[in-house]
């Protein structure tokens, strides 16, 4: 028997699902108490209109298209729809600034432009004047502005043939570009193309190691982020996903109770801010904190037996069937993450405390590192897992070190390059294929990948140390009060550290101790606080030497939110933001 070979377009795989899968839900979307659903026919009616629509406003081939859409359904046949006319549709973060959103519609020479609203309108129309390859506006929601084109027009238009524009596309031909959310400088446009993402996608399967078709999974983050629109975008349509749309992140934990997902992917605040409101809820009954924890002890051991995949012994079984109908299943339950069979973090790093949490209370989390030069994911393993590492290299791809101790890998998934920008693809894509990732790592003997930290990021002391923040970072948040960590160090005497109190945790945590603050800026100048974040400290602190100890540190009175100063919109420091904004408070560190 002749094996077919899988479509190497991201259209190709859409008709082979609609085929397959037509009438079975697609996308899911919770607005106020109703619930919309498209079906894969559904889905695939729009997409064609769509294209049509976009079609009639001069949209072609090797044409770009950007758009400002949440988390709905109408991103997901937006971005189809301009897939199946062999142009490249571009997402970018819906919290751009005027001039951003000039820069990247610019930098891209895209010809239209799909928004959400009338919020979204706003800031381009601010700049169109700067934007003159930039023909048309389409808006989703209704709005009262002269000449732009709505979505229920685009709609209204007669379907392009769904197989006939499916076969536009060409494997090689771009199928998106990822602008990096831009840490320093300005962002670069990563290059992806359809067999990037194909092949990226059939390297997850096989890393699962099972056929993950019709999972339910919750899309929630911003879709210019490569993890999520590889997760739940392209492979949703691969694997018939039902997906539901969040457009607002407050209400994930209700729609994960709700949903109960089977595959969930998050970055490491999703689950830090889960495991700080489970500690909180703890905190207020200790007869309850106590029986958790024995239960965690029992469960942590099921999860390292079960990641060597061993065997459970009758007494351990035993044990953990107890422990788990009595304490774990019913958290999970009341989390929405006990139908879980994979749960995925990735983009920075996670504490180990919050991944052992996770795992020993029966949530089957692992951590995958990867970038947008990758199409994601480079290395991972969800079931051999090992905490503190990031996994094996993923199928299809090499790994190894450089002399200098950099990660570097090879394969399919590599990106195509940088938009425009031929020296910065070379600084990163050797001539032998070979990513230049920018971390430091190392590699055990069976593969197992440690990142050590960001190559331009290590601190170097005055008594010449090398220093890992991140590692300190995530130390210290994986303490209950502490939210958010910021370490400096670079040429100073010792290691100090700007702190943000848990928002969640910090205000209840107080409340059961005596303080009388509640705002977060009073509890960052609370004694009662202040004396349990040193303690805090103090415990972070064992897990390293003298010289990487935190030495001094401050807490804020801010909260910091993503795509701010302090943070990207996928929740990864700016340090240099940090550094410009808290230089007093930094200065006052070294001056004790």
């Amino acid at each position: 028997m002749t094996s077919v070979a899988a479509p190497d377009t991201i259209p190709g795989l859409f008709v082979r699902t609609v085929a397959e899968r037509g009438g079975e839900v697609a996308l899911r979307a919770k607005i106020g108490d109703e619930v919309r659903v498209l079906t894969y026919d559904d889905y695939a009616d729009q997409a064609t209109r769509v294209a049509a629509g976009l079609r009639a406003l001069g949209v072609g081939p090797g044409d770009r298209v950007v758009m400002l859409l949440g988390n709905r359904p109408e991103f997901h046949v937006a971005d189809l729809g301009v897939l199946l006319l062999g142009a490249t549709p571009i997402s970018i973060y819906n919290s751009s600034s005027p001039d951003q959103i000039a820069y990247l519609v610019g930098h891209s020479d895209a010809s239209v432009a799909i928004v959400e609203d009338s919020q979204y309108l706003e800031r381009v129309l601010e700049v169109r004047a700067d934007l003159p390859a930039l023909r048309q506006i389409v808006a989703v929601e209704p709005v009262d502005e002269p000449g732009i084109e709505s979505w229920d027009e685009l709609l209204s238009a007669a379907p392009v043939g769904l197989e006939a524009a499916a076969a536009i596309a060409a494997p090689h031909d771009l199928a998106t570009i990822i602008y990096t959310s831009g840490t320093t400088g300005e962002p670069k446009g990563v290059m992806l193309d359809h067999h990037n993402i194909c092949f990226t996608v059939d390297s997850l399967r096989q890393a699962l190691g099972f056929a993950p078709d019709r999972s339910r999974i919750v899309s929630y983050l911003p879709m210019a982020h490569i993890a999520e629109r590889m997760t739940t975008y392209y492979a949703g349509i691969a694997f018939a996903y039902e997906v539901t749309t969040c457009r607002d992140i407050r209400l994930l934990g209700a729609l994960l109770a709700e949903t109960r997902p089977q595959i969930l992917f998050g970055v490491p605040r999703t689950y830090e801010k889960i495991h700080s409101a489970v500690q909180a809820v703890l905190a207020a009954d200790p007869g309850r904190a106590e029986l958790f924890a024995e239960a965690l002890a029992i469960g942590a051991r099921v999860a390292e037996h079960r990641a060597r995949g061993e065997e459970l012994s009758v007494e351990l079984a035993a044990e953990y069937a107890r422990v788990d109908a009595d304490s774990l299943r019913p958290a999970r339950q009341l989390l929405g993450l006990d139908d879980l069979r994979v749960a995925v973090t990735s983009a920075a790093p996670i504490p180990v405390e919050v991944l052992q949490f996770f795992r020993s209370a029966g949530v089957p989390l692992s951590e995958l590192y990867g970038m947008s030069e990758s199409c994601g994911p480079i290395t991972w393993d969800p079931v051999r897992v090992k905490p503190g590492t990031v996994g094996r290299a993923v199928p299809g791809v090499e790994l190894r070190l450089a002399d200098d101790g950099e990660v570097i890998c090879r394969g399919e998934n590599m990106f195509r390059g940088y938009l425009k920008e031929p020296e910065r693809t070379a600084e990163t894509l050797d001539a032998d294929g070979w990513l230049h990732t920018g971390d430091i790592g190392e590699l055990d003997a069976e593969g197992y990948l440690r990142i050590v930290d960001r190559k331009k990021e290590l601190v170097i002391t005055a008594g010449g140390k090398n220093v890992s923040p991140a590692n300190l970072e995530a130390a210290l948040k994986a303490q209950p009060l502490i939210g958010q960590a910021c370490v400096v160090g670079d040429g100073e005497p010792y290691m100090a550290a700007l702190l943000v109190l848990d928002p969640d945790v910090a205000p209840a945590w107080a409340a059961s101790h005596g303080a009388s603050a509640t705002t977060l800026a009073a509890l960052a100048a609370d004694p009662v606080v202040l004396a349990e974040v040193e303690r805090e400290v103090a415990a972070a602190n064992e897990r390293f030497s003298h010289a990487e100890a935190i030495r001094e540190f401050t807490v804020l009175p801010d909260e910091w939110l993503p795509d701010t100063e302090e943070l990207t919109p996928t929740m990864k420091l700016k340090r240099r933001g940090i550094a410009k904004k808290y230089a007093r408070e930094i200065a006052a560190l070294y001056d004790r």
